[in-house]
């Protein structure tokens, strides 16, 4: 067989003879032809493998040379036809002594040899098929191996760079015995190619860098760590792929994989939460492997846990897979390295890695279970961090509720309430109380109950609930009352009014009252009560002793100002029931030493309630008792007059107070007839106020005054009124000399049978004086008022006020009122004779 099988080579080598010698013609159409029929006559032509052999060994050198041909054409098919005497020929490795060097020197030196970027690509894939069909016998080749791809891997064509990769998979493959030693010098180009432009080549480098890792000293798993870490954030699923095939392999395969896990199992748990499903399942699969093989391996440390820790803990999140017992403790293992990590990632300045770090803590956090709490206070932080982000994928992310179902109450909230209670050194002081609300959420209410006293007061603290306005920690501090009301329910009794507390801040914000008296209704709920007035009821006695612990410090910026309103507003008629406890607070509370604008927001408060007393404060009748005091030593204080524009304005105030007072019938005639003489002069004094506002409340308090008691005063109490309400018909306001007007109407049907006109001539000549004068005002409105009122003194001293009007009438530019105020007095004199003559 030998025999025949040289005899035919020899016959094909002497047809091939002068081919040959045309090889060496300075014509390149003459070698381009010489080439192209030695490939026909060998290769083409379908002769045996054994002869093809014999055919090679002769035309190795020849077709070698051919390879530094200055023609294109006549390399390409040189390379070509080497590449199928590779394929077709049974001993390949042969033709390695001359092949590699060759080679070598084409592709693998400083400055590539060969131009044409198809025909470096042919020689690559040349090599790449001598790798396969040679496999072992590449070891002497080691050096000629590594220039070449160190130099093709970064090779400006990027199919090039493809095959070259693929080269690199096999030659690791075919030699790993002796690949190692030199594994370490392809790192450094297979990093510089890693971010090319087109996701192929990134693809073929991460699966080539998995390789050199994989089958070198694992000395260089650092410098290419990095470089994958940032191929997770790739926009080409088919780049994150192959980055979760690489790890898991590692993870599987790699023989110093156990120094490498805390950097690795982030790469692959950070592919579990890839938006394409595919991947994700790809990255779990993977990671149940390593974890049953690392359980494997290590069966005889965690047997135990194998026996006994196979059940899921109890309040387990439902809806969710538990992991493997091999994946939970390589992640327990490796978590005090893992956390600081996922801590600075997390606020890295870009989105992406923040997003993922995110993801992966909460992996994290479910693989942990209860070893949490042994990390505790590092998993907090690097919560806090991401709670706060700006950007909202990152927050939502955050599954902090995972801490509250595997760490005991007892731990986290000895951190949690602490940092709650010192966030006001916080740039985002929201931050603790986010994550209390989130960890709350996740914890089981037999477990939370017995410190349910402890969370409450926490929160009703006044430098929590009080000290900040911003929209997200209130938002964040009703979301931890709604957490503690449906985790614990009918158990938020005990707290129930430290809830309260809280739920009160945000009834004075717009903002937040929906979900505020939401709040406060299902804490109702889980208490049996039928209202928030009920809840009220329940609590007043309490929350007004927690408002007069500090209502010696109140000033107009005090939130406690502000409980006090929504305290007495909302809980409606019940506030009339503890009187006796609100009255002490507003005594101190508007001393008249106190800050001026806080009185006259309660003032403004109290003419509200007073408005509706029976409603309100005067609901049970106990405020009537109580109103002799609050005139007295409330009121009365509040009116004495002093200097200054802000003095005037709480004034004022405390003026539309007592109106309301008078008006709402919360103080009965006597009271108010037993303090006339210390009011009076006040009322009268605020008369002369700068303000609109107050002379029009005295005008109006007057006339209730005279109303309610008018006609039980003295004579000499009535002669000292009316001057000043005539001082007002000269009033800037035409509103208060009306109600000016309204004020002399009432003072003269207070006049009874005590009052001596006679007596008192000279009072009355005075108003009937002044009034006349009015009524030749220029405003024909006042005009009939006026006349209205002079008809109604007619009936006290008729005589004297004829005489007046008939002394003025003449010069009077309207003499028709006066004709009309005669004519009256005439027909009340007609009248009056008429009755005494019956």
């Amino acid at each position: 067989m030998l025999t025949l099988n040289q005899h035919a080579s020899s016959e094909v080598l002497r047809g091939l003879a002068r081919h040959l010698n045309c090889l060496n013609e300075d014509n390149k159409s003459t070698r381009k032809r010489a080439l192209e029929l030695i490939k026909r006559e060998t290769v083409d032509k379908g002769l045996s493998s054994g002869v093809l052999q014999e055919v090679f060994s002769a035309l190795l050198k020849p077709l070698l040379k051919c390879l530094s041909d200055p023609m294109e054409r006549c390399r390409e098919t040189a390379i070509a036809t080497l590449t199928e005497f590779i394929r077709c020929v049974p001993k390949p490795e042969e033709s390695l002594p001359y092949l590699m060097p060759c080679l070598a020197q084409r592709l693998g030196e400083k400055d590539i040899l060969e131009p044409a970027e198809e025909l470096r690509l042919s020689a690559l894939e040349m090599l790449t098929l001598a790798v396969e069909v040679c496999g072992k016998h590449l070891a002497p080749y080691m050096n000629e191996m590594m220039n070449i791809l160190q130099r093709t891997i970064v090779d400006p064509f990027p199919d090039v760079k493809r095959e070259s990769c693929k080269c690199t998979v096999n030659f690791a493959k075919s030699v790993p015995e002796h690949f190692h030693m030199q594994a370490d010098s392809l790192v450094k180009p297979l990093m510089q190619t890693i971010a090319h432009q087109h996701s192929r080549v990134r693809v073929s480098v991460i699966e080539a860098t998995g390789a050199v890792i994989q089958h070198g000293t694992g000395k260089n798993v650092d410098d290419v760590l990095s470089h994958l870490a940032q191929r997770l954030f790739d926009d080409s699923p088919q780049v994150r792929k192959a980055v979760t095939v690489v790890v898991g392999d590692w993870l599987l395969h790699m023989r110093d994989r156990y120094s490498y896990f805390h950097k690795l199992i982030p790469l692959l748990l950070s592919n579990v939460t890839d938006e394409i499903p595919e991947i994700r399942l790809l990255a779990a699969d993977l990671w149940k492997q390593v974890g049953a093989q690392w359980e494997k391996e290590n069966e005889e440390d965690i047997k135990d846990k194998m026996d006994f820790l196979l059940t899921p803990p109890p309040f387990y999140p439902p809806g969710v897979e538990r992991p493997g017992l091999g994946c939970r403790e390589l992640v327990v293992r490796n978590l005090g390295r893992l956390v600081p990590a996922i801590s600075h990632d997390v606020t890295d300045w870009l989105v992406p890695t923040r997003v993922r770090a995110s993801q992966l803590l909460s992996v994290l956090l479910l693989h942990a279970e209860d070893y949490n709490t042994q990390h505790l206070q590092p998993l907090l932080a690097a919560l806090y961090r991401a709670c706060t982000d700006t950007e909202r994928d990152v927050v939502n992310n955050v599954t902090a509720k995972l801490l509250g179902t595997f760490v005991p109450p007892v731990a986290f909230l000895k951190l949690l309430l602490d940092h709650v209670m010192t966030s006001s050194s916080s740039s985002r002081p929201w931050a603790p109380l986010m994550m209390l609300a989130a960890v709350l959420g996740g914890c089981p209410s037999a477990l939370l109950k017995p410190h349910l006293e402890e969370i409450a007061n926490t929160l009703a603290q006044p430098d929590v609930c009080q000290e900040y306005q911003q929209v997200m920690y209130l938002e964040q501090l009703l979301a931890c009352v709604d957490v503690l009301l449906h985790q614990c329910e009918s158990d938020c009794g005990s707290i129930s009014l430290q809830l309260l507390q809280v739920l009160i801040i945000f009834f004075r914000l717009s903002l937040s009252l929906p979900q505020a008296l939401e709040s406060a209704q299902f804490l109702c709920k889980v208490q049996g009560l039928d209202s928030v007035t009920e809840l009220y009821r329940q609590h007043m006695g309490q929350l007004l002793y927690w408002l007069s612990a500090s209502v010696n410090t109140w000033c107009s910026y005090s939130p406690q100002r502000l409980q006090l309103h929504i305290i007495v507003m909302q809980s409606g008629p019940v506030i009339g029931e503890f009187v006796s406890q609100l009255m002490p607070l507003l005594r101190c509370s508007l001393q008249p030493d106190k800050d001026p604008e806080m009185r006259m927001s309660v003032f403004t408060m109290l003419a509200k309630l007073l408005l509706d007393a029976t409603n309100t404060l005067d609901s049970q009748g106990h405020f009537r008792e109580e109103a002799e005091r609050f005139l007295c030593d409330i009121l009365l204080p509040n009116l004495v007059w002093h200097a200054g524009r802000t003095a005037t304005a709480a004034r004022t105030s405390a003026l539309s107070c007592l109106l309301a007072l008078l008006h709402g019938g919360a103080i009965t005639p006597g009271q108010l007839l037993c303090l006339e003489e210390k009011l009076s002069p006040l009322v009268l004094t605020a008369l002369d106020e700068d303000s609109q506002m107050a002379r029009l409340f005295a005008c109006r308090s007057l006339s209730t005054i005279l109303q309610l008691i008018g006609t039980s005063l003295h004579p000499e109490a009535l002669n000292n009124i009316y001057p000043e309400l005539l001082k007002r018909l000269d009033d800037s306001s035409e509103e208060v000399r009306g109600v000016a007007l309204q004020a002399l109407g009432l003072w003269l049907s207070s006049l009874t049978g005590d009052y001596n006109p006679e007596l008192f001539a000279p009072h009355l000549q005075l108003l009937f004086q002044q009034l006349l004068l009015h009524l030749d005002d220029p405003d024909g409105t006042v005009q009939g008022r006026v006349l209205e009122v002079l008809k109604k003194g007619s009936s006290v001293h008729p005589a004297l006020l004829k005489r007046e009007v008939e002394a003025v009438r003449d010069t009077q530019r309207s003499p028709l009122y006066c004709d009309q105020l005669l004519q009256h007095i005439s027909s009340l004199h007609t009248e009056t004779t008429a009755e005494c003559t019956e």
